[in-house]
């Protein structure tokens, strides 16, 4: 009997079947239903009528945006002087900043939460701001670590180029650094920006927070409104999937060297 290589798919494609499109399907299905079995778009109208998700979904979009700014702010210094240095020990640094993604993620967010219960007495007092710097401090080495990659992979004759040109520092980092290493930042942006905007565990951690999608969708599947919770789902993966198409262009040049200013 020929083995064919297509048959090396047979398990992928089963997987497939079950743990991705089944659910998909099953979602859909409560989604655009009602209680009855019957087709109805009540849940699509009531998300965007209803003020309770609408308030969740801007605020979940806001912290997601910030938090990825802060990121972004925080971690492209951080990349550059790692990958522009000489430093001998710089692979070393670069294992500093993934290190504390080994250790338990709740010891981790504890640890943070006596920090803030210090500095603040009262983490009600603050939630956007806890918010955003718990997150930041999960996710900030998604950050660094694609745009060191990009820029530790840089043609160094290219900065000399353009200082021999004319070029200042300056000049050099906006004309031709910094558009080179773009793939990198998108690739860092799409790494922080999805998981930021519905990581509920953070903020319950630090202060029981319900102002999250991921949370919102929790809360109307603990109520048992399946259909409810199926279609704010599904909006989110909307969301999702919208990002992610708009951030893959910035990927596909990449691929072909980034593009010069």
């Amino acid at each position: 009997m020929q083995f064919s290589r297509k048959n090396l798919g047979i398990p992928y494609v089963v997987f497939l079947l079950f743990f991705v499109v089944a659910p998909l399907v099953v979602l859909f299905f409560y989604a655009f239903t009602n209680g009855q079995g019957q087709f109805t778009l009540d849940n699509l109208v009531g998300f965007f009528t209803d003020a309770n998700t609408l308030g969740t979904l801007f605020y979940s979009l806001a912290v997601a945006f910030v938090t990825t700014a802060v990121c972004l702010l925080l971690a492209y210094p951080i990349a550059y002087i790692l990958a522009m240095s000489e430093l001998k020990t710089k692979s070393v640094i670069v294992m500093v900043f993934v290190l504390p993604m080994w250790i338990n993620f709740s010891l981790r967010i504890t640890a943070l939460k006596e920090v803030l219960t210090l500095l603040e007495g009262n983490l009600a007092r603050y939630p956007f701001l806890n918010a955003v710097i718990g997150i930041t401090y999960d996710f900030l080495p998604f950050m660094i670590l694609p745009i060191y990659t990009t820029l530790s992979k840089l043609d160094g004759s290219l900065r000399e180029a353009a200082m021999d040109l004319g070029a200042d520092k300056v000049q050099t980092f906006l004309q031709v650094t910094l558009p080179l290493s773009v793939p990198g930042i998108v690739s860092g942006v799409s790494m922080v920006f999805l998981p930021a905007m519905t990581n509920y565990v953070v903020l319950d951690m630090l202060y029981n927070s319900t102002y999250i999608m991921g949370s919102l969708i929790g809360s109307y599947f603990s109520a048992y409104n399946w259909h409810g919770g199926s279609m704010i789902a599904l909006i989110l993966l909307a969301i999702i999937c919208l990002f992610t198409l708009l951030t893959s262009n910035g990927e596909e040049n990449g691929e072909r060297g980034g593009a010069l200013l």
